[in-house]
């Protein structure tokens, strides 16, 4: 089992920046890829990015590319989500989940994860 735990959600002005954190425990951390997911209401929950272990892919969903950098700390067990340029459209709950790891086919499908975390909440005012 892994237990996820998501914090550094908020509110943020369109052009501002948000950090999020995921402090992972349970299974070896070096063991898992880790990935960010965002769902608005109403709407179905989308890859973001993912990172594998130990930290020398990522993968980036075309939205987010350039805006957003995926990195890991493996001596904290914690993944982060720096979300740079922040739009309106950005808004939505975002979900820290777990995976075995990948070497070069990254996973971007919600039902290739095991593992969620409860989500943390990014609102991007206009």
């Amino acid at each position: 089992q892994v237990q996820l735990v998501e914090s550094g959600g908020g509110v943020v002005q369109a052009g501002g920046s948000l950090r999020l954190s995921c402090a992972a425990s349970g299974r070896a951390f070096s063991s898992l890829a880790m990935g960010w997911f965002r769902q608005a209401p109403g709407k179905e929950r989308n890859f973001v990015g993912t990172i594998n272990y130990p930290g020398a892919k990522t993968y980036y969903a075309d939205s987010v590319k350039g805006r957003f950098t995926i990195s890991r700390d493996n001596a904290k067990n914690t993944v982060y989500l720096q979300m740079n340029s922040l739009k309106p459209e950005d808004t939505a709950a975002y979900y820290c989940a777990a995976t075995g790891n990948f070497l070069v086919v990254p996973r971007t499908r919600p039902e290739q994860y095991d593992y969620w975390g409860q989500g943390t909440q990014v609102t991007v005012s206009s």
